[in-house]
């Protein structure tokens, strides 16, 4: 990079290194992320970048009168559009720009779900998250179109003016800004963004919490005990924690700090918790999906009466990316499963997290059961089908050529050719029909959608084994009572 604040890049903290180092360790569409040069302790500072670094509103303000008149005179655009616009306009000054050396390195394309054409947000199958893709295009296109006055005014290029650059700016600002205290559109910070995400509850409190709630299902009615505090504090975090962050502006020192949030030993990759965040979230986002994302979760079909029947709201009762119902939903659904004339008498049993009676117990985990079998049916492909769909995506580098679909059910390899003609109608395939960038691009997003759908799946498998097992050990012991 060039001198000036740039030299961030080579006069910050001397815990970090780039990219080789850490790219072993990201997914195939992660390239960049940092890695320590050193062992690290939790808490410790690792990078500060200053606030003349930071990409801001303000900061591009005072520098461009020209884009101060023009932002001025769209006061009703908000904030998030203005910095999207800005950030298009800073693109088409190209080498004059002073932020030339930040945005040449800004990654390409993004794969949030509103780049996602028809074919990749129909392969997401379920109605919740088909809905989720629908709403994020439209507000794209809606947000662009209001904007499409200012960026006129500032006499953008055509090709910066079109709905493709719209797409590729707002998902740089979505995926890549992080809060500051002086304005809700965040700001871009050079380094800071290398940094890749990591869910911020830790798996040892999740799969504790898990087990207290498995446990007081067993108990019996007589045991009430204050444990039941602390699982409800655990779900209370796991619902309303926010943007959660390891670094912060500091105001004292102007400048944004970076904190370990645990231990790294040396050439580890050093993540930052950016949010608790679904994989539907992080997909929407940030263009990604987690493997093992304690904050996933699956809500299933509940009758009316389940809701009027309780006092949780209606997103507390899911099922944990676990496969295990949620506190509140089973506090519901045992409260639901009671005559509606004993439901007073034992309501403080069940909203304290206690079982009201093995046959109630049982009825409930049946009910769970039935539910999420129900729900996977519903879908056009299994768990199993798409797990192999998934190994068939991988291989798909030449549109053309025959592909063994050995053991791929008639549904995913129609699926497979639908991709095909997709492909090949939007002609993102070069002179040798071998992977183009945008065949590539299509290839990551369909994968996407089928693995979201996957753990999707997953979470609802491992439910049923879980209520199953629960059944299996309540039944002995009524047999033994």
């Amino acid at each position: 990079m060039g001198g000036g604040v740039w030299d961030i890049r080579l006069k910050m903290s001397r815990a970090f290194v780039f990219g080789p180092l850490s790219r072993r360790l990201l997914l195939p569409w992660r390239r960049r992320g940092l890695g320590a040069a050193r062992d690290l302790e939790k808490g410790e500072l690792v990078l500060k970048v200053p606030k003349s670094a930071l990409f801001t509103r303000e900061s591009l303000l005072l520098k461009d009168d020209q884009l101060t008149v023009a932002v001025n005179a769209h006061s009703s655009l908000s904030p998030t559009q203005t910095l999207t616009v800005c950030l298009l306009h800073e693109m088409g000054k190209g080498k004059t720009s002073w932020w030339h050396p930040y945005l040449v390195n800004l990654p390409r394309s993004y794969d949030i779900i509103a780049t996602f054409g028809e074919f990749e947000k129909q392969a997401l199958q379920v109605d919740d998250a088909i809905w989720a893709a629908d709403k994020a295009i439209s507000k794209a296109q809606f947000e662009w179109k209001e904007t499409n006055a200012l960026m006129e005014q500032l006499k953008l290029k055509p090709q910066l003016r079109t709905f493709k650059a719209w797409l590729w700016a707002s998902a740089t600002v979505s995926s890549r800004t992080m809060h500051i205290p002086w304005d809700g559109a965040g700001c871009l910070c050079p380094v800071g963004d290398l940094f890749n995400y990591s869910a911020p509850v830790e798996e040892s409190d999740f799969e504790n919490m898990e087990h207290r709630t498995h446990d007081l299902a067993l108990q019996d009615i007589s045991t009430v005990n204050e444990e039941t505090s602390c699982i409800l504090d655990m779900e209370q975090l796991d619902s309303d924690s926010g943007r959660l962050t390891d670094g912060r502006f500091e105001n004292d020192v102007g400048a944004y700090y970076f904190y370990a949030k645990k231990s790294y030993r040396k050439g580890e990759q050093v993540l930052l918790s950016y949010g608790t965040y679904t994989n539907l979230e992080l997909l929407e986002h940030y263009g990604f999906l987690l493997n093992e994302n304690p904050n996933d979760k699956v809500f299933i079909p509940l009758e009316p009466e389940i809701y009027s029947s309780c006092s949780w709201p209606k997103e507390s009762l899911y099922i944990h990316q676990s496969g295990k119902p949620s506190f509140a939903l089973l506090s519901a659904l045992r409260l639901w499963a009671t005559p509606a004339n004993r439901r007073r008498s034992v309501g403080h049993l069940a909203y304290s997290g206690l079982q009201l009676s093995v046959e109630n117990e049982v009825f409930v985990m049946r009910w769970i059961s039935n539910k999420c079998n129900s729900t996977m049916k519903s879908l056009p492909t299994t768990f199993e089908e798409d797990s192999l769909l998934l190994s068939v995506i991988d291989k798909i580098q030449n549109v053309n050529a025959p592909l063994e679909f050995a053991n791929v059910s008639s549904v995913s390899t129609d699926e497979i050719c639908t991709f095909r003609a997709n492909v090949l109608k939007k002609g993102e395939t070069d002179s040798k029909t071998l992977v183009s960038g945008k065949m590539q691009r299509s290839r990551e997003r369909w994968k996407l959608a089928v693995e979201w759908r996957l753990g999707y799946k997953k979470i609802l498998v491992d439910c049923i084994s879980f209520c199953d097992e629960m059944i299996r050990v309540l039944c002995s012991q009524i047999s033994h009572s």
